[in-house]
């Protein structure tokens, strides 16, 4: 612990934050001209960062290039102090702010990422080598964004491939435990067309930190479960853009993605290591779509957006296992699934479309207002009352940013929520901006909402815990779960020197949560063949609305460019959590903490990035991040850490050439540290310890050659129109 306390006096005392640094020179890895990027997700409308008058983080390309992060999760948790990752089979397990999955809204380009209903997304979506920034708002954003954006809002912004004639790209990374990155990418640009198609692979064996696991009442010393079970998943995806005119673009997208899982079926204990299926997950969607820009300086626009989603979640089964199934619309039991059969489980689809106008007003005013619906439909044979449900929401929201006094900004907005099953639901939200000279006093309350999900609703599954059974169940008279969001802060920024002080206090209401209740809740056509005689061997619990919660914390934010090519990078947030939980083994309500929370978490980064020659540009950081204990109600808490890594990159080829290529190598988890606490205890961090890796991009870009003679009379053809 007293190594912990020395660095983080050292963060504070030098380091600084990644989402405030600004620098001049173009080589300058940290800096990247942060003073001048635009980012747009704290209001929907693009805004200069340092004047987005809600407090904002960016993680530019620049520093996601220097870290050498192999995933977003390793992203997040390395260059922000805000956020905790518990990677498992059913998705990323984050935390943001004391808040889980359940409550943080990620978007792609600012369009909802579609995964698991229950919170619990696949980030492995998203693919890093095709990130150009990362912009998050902390807090509640239901105002703007709508269900889900309780914690806050993390927004990725990806790479816009904008070429004229043909890219390829090529990225390949390697290390321990067989880990495989790589990334495939096609442009193509012909006049007004452009195509972009890219591919990605990401695979790992998996690893065990441990071979202790607690079942069948004793410590078992051998058994076959991994710390992160063995995995592969793949995407491919297409994007058309056609610019029919200089203001307006249309496009079409859409991806697919398959990901597996495989367990061990090996074991020695048939009740924690011997599983009889594997996980699949096929993902897909389609979506089209458009700008139109209504005044030639492009400030003001009308867009519209309609997507697709599918989630679908199955088991692949190894060995012959039986089960209950409905055959000719009749439960049956103890019906056999033999190896390679798949079988589904839960296939989760959804349907959105967006309309959204930004206008620039007389007197100061920039006003954002927006109409959205939405449609979920989720079919799961085994684990709803009917084999599917479905459930739909229609808002319109509307937002004004003005700036009556030139060192005032005062931005407000509401959203009004019409849903098939709870009715209408009003959100508000203001925030204040006051710019001193190099100070800005932000000033914020929102308040937010999470509407009940398809699964909360109409989910109902067997879940199997050690010993203990567990049948969940959905309830259809769920109310939305709503908060109150407090937010203070004090930035002060120039081009060489930032520091950030936020303080945050969120209350949350009607929070969902699985509570106890009699065994004759059970569905009567499963009782029989989940209990034998329905005699209450298992314990019953429905979704109902029983917690209350708060968070309060403070973000501390500084940055120092050192000299031209030397940064140096940090953050620092202190979290605490109250809440009232229901106590299952009692009957009645307790305070606790919010499971997963620790009071400290932290980062730092030393960044170096200098330009030899005109040839050959070389970087390197040296990065830490850590946290303090994570708290727990049940399976003990996890352990506080502190990891190293470092990374180098070596860029060959001169800037615009046609051909370039990367070399990127280092180390993670410098110091081997591994938390072998035995399962299904918690951990700190799953990280397997020391880990070697090396990556090689190559990209090639060659366009007026080849298309020369349409490129130019299609750009005459637009200056033109």
């Amino acid at each position: 612990m007293q190594k912990n306390k020395i660095i983080l006096l050292a963060i504070a005392a030098g380091a600084y934050s990644i989402s405030t640094n600004a620098q001049k020179s173009k080589d300058n890895v940290a800096g990247d001209k942060t003073l001048q990027e635009v980012v747009v997700t704290a209001t929907g409308t693009g805004h200069l960062l340092k004047d987005v008058p809600v407090q904002t983080e960016v993680i530019s390309h620049k520093m996601i290039e220097s870290y050498g992060g192999k995933s977003l999760e390793d992203i997040l948790e390395g260059l922000t102090a805000s956020f905790a990752f518990n990677e498992g089979d059913m998705g990323s397990k984050a935390q943001l702010g004391g808040l889980g999955n359940n409550y943080i809204l990620i978007l792609i380009n600012g369009k909802r990422l579609h995964g698991d209903n229950g919170g619990e997304n696949d980030l492995g979506l998203i693919d890093p080598n095709n990130i150009e920034r990362i912009e998050i708002v902390k807090g509640a954003q239901s105002a703007l964004y709508g269900s889900d954006a309780m914690a806050g809002v993390i927004n990725i912004i990806t790479k816009k491939h904008d070429t004229q004639g043909l890219l390829l790209e090529n990225t390949t990374r390697y290390s321990r435990f067989n880990d495989i990155r790589q990334r495939n990418g096609l442009g193509l640009r012909i006049g007004k067309v452009q195509s972009y198609t890219s591919f990605q692979l990401q695979h790992n064996d998996g690893w065990q930190n441990t071979s202790k696991e607690f079942a069948e009442g004793h410590v078992v010393p051998d058994s076959r479960n991994k710390t992160t079970n063995k995995f592969t998943n793949w995407q491919i995806s297409e994007r058309l853009t056609y610019n029919p005119t200089k203001n307006l673009e249309l496009y079409a997208d859409g991806y697919f993605y398959k990901k597996s899982i495989n367990r061990p079926t090996n074991g020695n204990y048939a009740s924690c290591d011997v599983y009889t299926y594997d996980l699949l997950y096929r993902n897909a969607s389609a979506a089209i779509g458009g700008k139109l820009f209504t005044n030639k300086d492009k400030k003001d626009y009308i867009s519209i957006d309609v997507d697709w989603n599918k989630h679908a979640y199955y088991y692949h089964y190894t060995s012959k296992t039986y089960e209950d199934a409905y055959i000719d619309g009749k439960l049956e039991h103890g019906v056999p699934f033999y190896p390679g059969k798949e079988r589904l489980q839960a296939d989760q689809q959804r349907v959105m479309a967006m309309l959204k106008g930004v206008f620039h007003l007389p007197y100061a005013n920039t006003l954002n207002v927006g109409a959205e619906y939405r449609y979920d439909y989720l079919k799961a044979p085994m684990r709803t009352a009917n084999g599917s449900a479905d459930d739909n929401t229609g808002a319109i929201y509307a937002q004004d940013e003005f700036n009556l006094i030139p060192w005032l900004n005062i931005t407000a907005g509401a959203r009004l929520v019409d849903n098939s099953r709870f009715g209408f639901h009003f959100t508000p939200k203001v925030s204040t901006m006051a710019s001193l000279g190099d100070f800005r006093l932000r000033l914020g309350w929102s308040q937010g909402f999470k509407a009940p999900t398809v699964k909360e609703l109409y989910y109902r599954y067997l879940h199997v815990m050690g010993s203990t059974t567990f049948f969940n169940m959905g309830n259809t008279s769920l109310k939305p779960q709503t908060s109150n969001y407090f937010s203070a802060g004090l930035e002060y920024r120039n081009e060489r020197f930032t520091a950030s002080v936020t303080g945050y206090y969120n209350k949350l209401e009607d929070m969902i949560a699985l509570v106890n209740v009699p065994v004759d809740e059970l569905p009567k056509d499963v009782t029989t063949g989940y209990l034998g005689d329905g005699s209450g061997k298992v314990t019953a619990r429905r979704y109902k609305n029983m917690e209350n919660a708060k968070t309060y914390g403070i973000d501390v934010n500084l940055s120092y460019n050192i000299y031209k090519d030397l940064s140096i990078v940090g953050n620092y947030s202190y979290l605490d959590t109250q809440a009232n939980m229901y106590d299952t083994d009692h009957d009645r309500m307790k305070k606790a903490v919010i499971d997963g929370m620790a009071h400290n978490k932290w980062n730092a980064s030393l960044v170096y990035g200098h330009r030899f020659s005109t040839v050959y540009r070389f970087g390197a950081s040296l990065s830490t991040r850590g946290s303090s204990k994570r708290y727990y109600e049940n399976n003990g808490n996890g352990k506080h850490y502190q990891i190293w890594r470092i990374n180098t990159t070596h860029d060959f080829g001169k800037a615009g050439a046609e051909m370039s290529y990367k070399v990127e190598l280092g180390v993670d988890n410098i110091f081997n540290y591994k938390d072998t606490t035995m399962r299904p205890y918690h951990l700190g961090t799953n990280n397997g310890g020391t880990s070697i890796y090396a990556s090689f991009a190559i990209k090639f870009n060659k366009g007026k050659k080849i298309f020369n003679h349409n490129y130019k009379q299609n750009k005459k053809q637009d200056e033109e129109d």
